[in-house]
């Protein structure tokens, strides 16, 4: 690639488009929170639990992955966009997808939209923070 960024830029790109994507779940979820307050202790509990479900059997699995595979990229000409694989890509847009038709259409109440949106947003944003402390071990 002519002009390709180094594998460091990579693991820059990542942790700024989950943070960026999680920063962006975690608006809706909050806006869709203040709209029910109700329970909200209940709720909090609820939202750790998908914290902890999506971090530890998904996003840790897909932060190792990425990092492996950015690793052994060349230094230097790497495509921006190869922080994910293709699959890594077609995954984040049925996500993307997903989650458009469920709120536009109304396929599940508020209080689940509220409590799945904030733990979701929540690994995500760990999972870039992550990629964030990759890149300052790589640069020691």
């Amino acid at each position: 690639m002519k002009y390709g960024v180094h594998k460091r830029t990579l693991l820059f790109i990542a942790g700024l488009v989950w943070i960026i994507a999680g920063a962006n779940i975690l608006r809706i979820g909050i806006i869709t929170w203040l709209d029910d307050t109700h329970d909200w202790l209940f709720k909090v509990c609820e939202a750790i639990i998908v914290f902890l479900l999506f971090f530890y059997l998904v996003f840790i699995k897909l932060f190792y992955k990425h990092r492996e595979r950015i690793a052994q990229k060349k230094e230097n000409k790497n495509c921006p966009f190869s922080f994910f694989d293709v699959k890594g890509w077609i995954i984040m847009a049925f996500m993307i997808t997903l989650g458009i038709t469920v709120r536009t259409f109304h396929l599940l109440p508020n209080s689940f939209i509220s409590v799945f949106y904030t733990g979701l947003s929540s690994a995500l944003i760990i999972t870039g923070i992550l990629f964030f402390v990759q890149l300052y071990k790589e640069k020691k």
